[in-house]
């Protein structure tokens, strides 16, 4: 899937539902449009729509259906996509950047530093190559991500989940930090940094 592929995608299902609704985009598909090569075959997003009524949400969910068919891409939505993880998303959706409007659909792209939550909190293979992707080209400071992942750590539930997004931001730190941030980057420096802000013993 490439950039013209996902703005098809939106264009159609603005529409089909032909109503004022907010888009916050995430997931690879934000990723390509932030600057990852790593092919996507779906979109995840948060839609808000600016009027409920008792039919909303079924009218929502099957002009998503009918623009899938369209377009041939999957999709995942849902309200508050904070909901999708136990490591909380902090403010996403008021940090989201405004990309373009289709009709009276408003497409906004997750922040790359709160998308990362996401993407470290899963850490699969091809979150490692989005991360890489998206860190690089837009240049996230360091000390911005690790204080953002330490705030959204200790803004989650206690759980495994918190254990493991810990230990995963350490290795993310370790094993890429400098083919993102340059070989004078100290992974140990942003971990020690990353202990500080969440108030957590190394």
């Amino acid at each position: 899937m490439i950039r013209n592929q996902i703005d098809r995608f939106f264009q159609i299902l603005a529409k089909e539902l032909d109503e004022l609704v907010t888009v916050v985009l995430t997931g690879a598909a934000a990723g390509i449009l932030w600057g990852s090569s790593r092919p996507s075959r779906d979109v995840d997003f948060a839609i808000r729509p600016d009027q409920e009524r008792p039919d909303t949400w079924e009218r929502i969910e099957q002009a998503v259906e009918r623009t899938v068919k369209l377009t041939g891409i999957m999709a995942n939505f849902a309200k508050d996509i904070d909901r999708w993880g136990t490591i909380t998303l902090l403010d996403y959706w008021e940090k989201a950047r405004p990309y373009r409007q289709f009709g009276k659909l408003k497409l906004f792209l997750m922040d790359p530093a709160y998308w990362s939550i996401g993407k470290i909190g899963r850490y699969l293979e091809s979150d490692v190559q989005d991360l890489l992707g998206v860190l690089s080209r837009k240049k996230v400071p360091v000390a911005r991500l690790v204080r953002l992942w330490a705030k959204a750590l200790r803004q989650s539930p206690p759980s495994s989940d918190c254990f493991r997004f810990r230990r995963q931001a350490e290795s993310f730190l370790r094993t890429y930090g400098r083919s993102i941030w340059g070989k004078r980057f100290d992974p140990e420096g942003a971990i020690a940094l990353f202990h500080r802000a969440a108030k957590i013993s190394p």
